[in-house]
């Protein structure tokens, strides 16, 4: 029998808060670089397709740097300025990171669940900062842990920081359920040790959902419905 679900986990980057364009054109600024958000807006679907590509046979740094690279390039940064800035953005963002623009809804619902007791944590493949993020931005107290991959030394899809997050919020993996949004790092990881998943964001909006252990979802209230329907709200 299938336990209960009664604990949440979520990713970071591209679930609670997404890249915050205004600030990256800001940074490229201070590197002699006028590129707009809108420009990078624009970028970001293939940038994304080619981080999925490389997550799951490369630890962190490398499919973000990749990202950066094809985000820049697809903005218009010439192949070698883009190698270089997206080094330099990489070294930078332990103390300025760049994912910090809240995703509507979500921290309001890691709020309600806590509200109601379920334990709540996040769990993200990170630079070793992102606790110091969350508390900058205000949105610490919803999250009894954060596992963040650069502090713990493993990364999504490995089992062992799945397992890692589910101890540290007192559960089992089976009774968890992840909220991600790369298909490698978050939903096949978090189904291989037995979690449940949903699967967020634009991305999800083009696959069709594979399996009574994982949901898709758009957005906030789709997640929150989801959780509903496992009967964790």
């Amino acid at each position: 029998m299938t336990a209960r679900a009664r604990a949440v986990t979520f990713d970071a980057g591209q679930t609670l808060v997404e890249l915050d364009t205004a600030m990256l054109s800001r940074r490229l600024a201070e590197r002699g670089l006028r590129v707009d958000a809108a420009t990078l807006d624009g970028a970001q679907p293939p940038a994304w397709r080619r981080y999925e590509q490389t997550v799951k046979d490369a630890g962190h740094e490398a499919p973000w740097q990749i990202f950066m690279r094809t985000l820049l390039e697809g903005a218009g940064v010439a192949d070698a300025r883009a190698v270089e800035l997206a080094a330099w953005l990489w070294d930078e963002q332990p103390a300025k990171n760049l994912w910090r623009r809240p995703i509507p809804g979500m921290f309001e619902l890691a709020a309600e669940l806590t509200a109601r007791g379920v334990p709540v944590g996040i769990l993200s493949n990170s630079e070793g900062k992102l606790a110091e993020l969350i508390d900058e931005i205000g949105w610490r107290a919803p999250f009894r842990v954060i596992v963040d991959s650069g502090r713990l030394g493993v990364a999504k899809p490995e089992r062992a920081i799945f397992e890692h997050a589910a101890r540290a919020l007192g559960v089992t993996p089976a009774e968890v359920v992840h909220v991600g949004d790369s298909r490698t790092a978050d939903i096949d990881g978090a189904r291989a040790v037995g979690m449940r998943a949903i699967w967020f964001g634009a991305a999800a909006r083009e696959r069709p959902e594979d399996g009574d252990d994982v949901a898709i979802a758009a957005e906030a209230g789709a997640v929150r419905a989801a959780l509903v329907r496992w009967g964790v709200l």
